[in-house]
């Protein structure tokens, strides 16, 4: 059985659908069949930023109505094998029956190692929905205060709703910024309140690699690269050292 997982923030901004499409792009890369879910119903980008806006036919609302089933609605990545995807609906805001968004992703838990919940941000109708099917979350922060503040939120959310296993990327990191606002990278973790897996470095390959479409992983980004490449790894079980930037 696969394992679900929940990425999200509590504000907009900090880089979280980036984050979902690296480190499914690396598991995949590692082995591990992966299904990256977007589950940010009418504002979905996640296709976009894993460049494959033109395979995507169907989305999660379709096999929720009945329209289309289960494994007919995902599309494989044309490129990175073992990768696939699972989009939200463009054009619509489904009802939000979480009993049966859980048993669609308990389902695909049969064909997949991973699965990657891409949240929206905040802690409204679509993130309870998507936290409804997740084993575990990943709370995507930077050191802007507000996310900080956010981010706690969100940590809390997810332990009502059952969630207990949280993990933290403190993600576009510049030491400068830090300095400047006299911040730490233990300032970011205790506030949010969940266990460190991977620290993300400042890096405008991962934008430009969105904007141009392509997955950071065929990018080649400078810095980020090789640090969602540990976090994957780290998801993954390998013992891999964490470092702070």
């Amino acid at each position: 059985m696969g394992t679900s997982i929940l990425i999200t923030s509590g504000k907009g901004g900090t880089g979280k659908t980036a984050c979902t499409a690296a480190i499914g792009s690396f598991l995949a890369r590692m082995g591990h069949r992966t299904l990256c879910v977007d589950c940010d119903a009418a504002l979905r980008n996640l296709d976009l930023t894993l460049g494959m806006a033109e395979g995507v036919l169907w989305d999660y609302a379709d096999v929720l109505e009945g329209s289309i089933s289960a494994s007919d609605a995902i599309a494989e990545h044309p490129k990175l094998s073992g990768l696939y995807l699972l989009s939200a609906p463009v054009d619509k805001l489904p009802a939000a029956d979480s009993g049966a968004f859980k048993a669609l992703i308990d389902g695909y838990k049969e064909s997949f190692d991973y699965i990657l919940l891409d949240s929206p941000a905040g802690i409204g109708t679509g993130f309870r929905l998507a936290a409804s099917a997740a084993d575990m979350a990943i709370i995507v922060a930077t050191g802007d205060l507000t996310c900080l503040r956010d981010g706690q939120r969100a940590a809390a959310e997810l332990r009502a709703l059952g969630v207990t296993k949280l993990r933290l990327i403190v993600n576009r990191v510049s030491p400068r910024e830090y300095r400047r606002l006299r911040r730490s990278l233990d300032d970011v973790i205790d506030s949010v309140g969940a266990q460190l897996i991977g620290v993300v470095s400042e890096d405008g390959s991962v934008s430009e690699a969105g904007n141009l479409q392509v997955p950071l992983i065929s990018y080649g980004a400078k810095r980020a690269w090789g640090q969602f490449r540990n976090i994957a790894g780290r998801l993954a079980g390998e013992k891999i050292k964490l470092t702070k930037i």
